[in-house]
């Protein structure tokens, strides 16, 4: 019985792929041996690698990566694309002007790009309201982002755990956005890989965007999700851990795990 729900649960994973990231994939191919990374943390987690040029598809943990759950920061991307979009903000390089008495960050004013980089809660927090409501209901709506609920609360529906979203629909926004395949300007969707992009050498290109977020449950959830390029090869991948609870930098353990099991599987020698 065991086998058959793991047999469905790849072909139900190669049908989300096939509908959120449009690659011709037949089936995932599933690594158990990624286990020892997320225990070396003392976390439970998912993680998902998509070749795009073969469209393999090795996945972490299936049951995980197609649950939903708390975008956190990672909503930043569709925030700011909308923003940019709408013309609610007209340059991600120019600072913003607004009440920046409980942000953390000095009481500094920050530009979009500052604030996507940084991971500014309440920078994002006036992005939305200045963009508004109706308008993000109609673009989560449009791209059937997650489970598309924001709410009525006045708190940021993106950590309240109100909207959420999985790890295989995150991987097909990704890829979507690498290749201009939102509806959105490609003048705005370049803007946001720019974001994006955190190392740039001549072995490889990383780009990601982290997010953590406490549950209900007091626990915490924290992403990585980006893509990897080498010699004109590109990658995209999900990392999801849950129950890190003690960790007082689980962003920095996200991206210190990604980067483990991207080395694991050959990357950042110029060689993929």
């Amino acid at each position: 019985m065991k086998k058959s729900h793991n047999y469905l649960n790849i072909i139900t994973y190669s049908f989300l792929i096939i509908s959120f990231a449009a690659c011709s994939v037949n089936k995932a191919n599933i690594d158990n041996e990624l286990k020892t990374f997320y225990d070396a943390e003392k976390s439970e987690g998912c993680f998902t690698l998509l070749d795009n040029a073969s469209g393999q598809i090795t996945v972490y943990n299936m049951g995980m990566d197609t649950t939903r759950v708390s975008p956190g920061a990672t909503f930043d991307i569709l925030n700011a694309m909308i923003a940019l979009q709408v013309g609610s903000i007209t340059d991600e390089n120019i600072p913003l002007i607004f009440n920046k008495e409980s942000d953390s960050l000095s009481g500094l004013s920050l530009s979009l790009k500052q604030a996507f980089q940084a991971n500014s809660k309440e920078t994002f927090r006036f992005v939305a309201s200045t963009t508004g409501k109706q308008v993000i209901q109609k673009w989560i709506d449009s791209l059937s982002y997650g489970n598309k609920i924001i709410g009525d609360s006045s708190e940021a529906y993106w950590v309240n755990n109100k909207l959420k979203i999985s790890p295989d629909e995150q991987l097909g926004l990704i890829k979507r956005l690498y290749f201009d395949q939102l509806p959105f300007r490609k003048s705005v969707q370049e803007s946001l890989r720019n974001m994006m992009l955190q190392e740039d050498n001549t072995a490889y290109r990383l780009s990601y965007k982290t997010a953590s977020i406490t549950t209900e449950s007091n626990q915490t959830e924290t992403w990585t999700i980006g893509w990897v390029e080498e010699n004109r090869h590109v990658y995209f991948f999900v990392n999801l851990i849950k129950n890190n609870a003690n960790d007082k930098s689980p962003e920095q353990t996200s991206v210190k795990l990604t980067k483990n099991i991207l080395s694991h599987y050959g990357f950042f020698k110029g060689l993929k």
